[in-house]
């Protein structure tokens, strides 16, 4: 039987309801808050960063990182499509 190891790491905004996960093309890993109207970034060791969303309760859902190297995301309840553009 292989050994599993699953570690947590919380995200500081309660009850943001984290959804989707998705590497940018730089290898970091980032995830929606939809109820928290914030991006996240997580590193490997679980140290997380927040970023809010600009439009108010725009519920983001859904990210991917695109060919020009910056992350898209929906943002359901404000009827957009969001874009992250990561500081290299």
């Amino acid at each position: 039987m292989d050994v599993v190891r699953i570690i947590e790491s919380s995200v500081s905004t309660t009850n943001s309801l984290p959804y989707f996960i998705a590497t940018s093309l730089d290898s970091h890993i980032w995830f929606n808050e939809n109820s928290g109207n914030k991006i996240g970034q997580i590193t490997t060791a679980g140290v997380i960063t927040e970023f809010a969303v600009p439009t108010a309760n725009s519920g983001p859902i859904g990210i991917k990182a695109g060919p020009d190297g910056n992350l898209w995301f929906s943002e359901v309840s404000g009827n957009k499509i969001g874009k992250l553009v990561p500081q290299l």
